[in-house]
């Protein structure tokens, strides 16, 4: 298949122990026509220094200092000064499978324009994987076999951030890293899902995800789950909210009390029902709780499910099918 440049974008900050596996690793890939834009942070350690002495050694890697601050601002710069057709993202602390970037490239030649080459993930640590981790993987290794990530869009990001390519221009038309809106690699996602990118199927493992407890989405602000759930609701009013329904979100807890209270400031009518006897009828931010035995009269619902326990989802799931309700259409799972 015929060659594209591909420039991988990185920021970085004060990841000097990992740097090297990371550098090395795309150094060795089989697929040799890249550039590395790396974008320093605001580091505090070495990596500056050692990145510098990568630069000499190899002239596809081109380092920059970020002119902002954090990861958003560092992938504008990056972007601002790539030259590729391809466009992928690369962690700092991770490793890439040696053939990551041919097959992503070659998938990308192979389907076109308006797609998103995906790989898949596996997690490694020296202190061993965390049970919550190892189940995302498997779920989001299962979505990215069959190319259907964005099926389960709303429960977390299906695309993950340093194992996806597209094309330059389809990056540019959905915004590129323009919105300053955290996770930033989750709102990348919603924004290919609301622009129509279609995932590539892949069943080969791409990308080496370390974790390590003082990863940046472990400590970081930005990476609460508030933000998640404030992301969620934001895409979800813009691209599969359907104002001839009557919006109602089930479940009281912490997801759902700040959904409705979003909704609530918006002036977005909703209905709210739970399957809790203690907050059955109770009033929270004007709205009464109704029991979930309700959504059979509510008229015409979409419901946002905020339940997380994997049990009681089931259960929903079952309930919601014997009303007849599809996926998306009239509900969707929040986790």
């Amino acid at each position: 298949m015929q060659s594209g440049l591909v420039s991988i974008l990185i920021p970085f900050k004060n990841t000097e122990i990992y740097l090297s596996d990371c550098l090395d690793s795309i150094i060795n890939q089989t697929y040799k026509y890249w550039e590395v834009l790396i974008v320093d942070d605001n580091s505090t350690d070495s990596s500056y220094k050692l990145v510098a002495q990568y630069t000499q050694k190899d002239k596809r890697i081109k380092l920059l200092k970020n002119n902002g601050s954090g990861i958003i601002d560092a992938l504008k710069l990056a972007f601002a000064n790539s030259q590729g057709e391809f466009i992928t993202r690369m962690d700092s602390d991770d490793i890439m499978h040696p053939e990551k970037l041919k097959i992503m490239t070659n998938n990308l030649i192979a389907h076109g324009k308006k797609h998103v080459a995906v790989g898949l993930v596996e997690y490694f640590s020296e202190t061993g994987i965390q049970e919550g981790y190892k189940t995302y993987e498997n779920w989001l290794n299962k979505l990215t076999r069959t190319g259907n990530n964005y099926d389960e869009i709303y429960k977390e990001c299906v695309i993950p951030s340093p194992c996806w390519m597209v094309y330059r221009e389809d990056l540019t038309a959905c915004g590129a890293f323009n919105h300053n809106r955290y996770p930033e690699d989750y709102d990348l996602t919603f924004r290919f899902y609301k622009h129509n990118f279609k995932c590539i199927p892949c069943d080969e493992i791409l990308h080496y995800w370390r974790d390590y407890s003082t990863r940046t989405s472990r400590t970081h602000v930005h990476y609460a789950q508030n933000h998640f759930t404030s992301l969620k609701i934001y895409f979800f009013l813009d691209i599969d909210y359907n104002k001839t329904k009557t919006l109602t979100i089930w479940g009281a807890g912490t997801k759902g009390k700040i959904i409705a209270k979003t909704l609530v400031e918006k002036n977005i009518p909703f209905e709210w029902i739970c399957d809790n006897p203690n907050k059955i009828g109770r009033d929270i931010y004007g709205k009464t709780l109704k029991a979930f035995q309700e959504l059979k009269h509510i008229k015409n619902p979409q419901s946002i499910v905020t339940v997380a326990n994997k049990k009681a989802q089931k259960e929903i799931k079952t309930y919601l099918n014997e009303l007849n309700l599809k996926p998306v259409e009239d509900y969707v799972f929040f986790c």
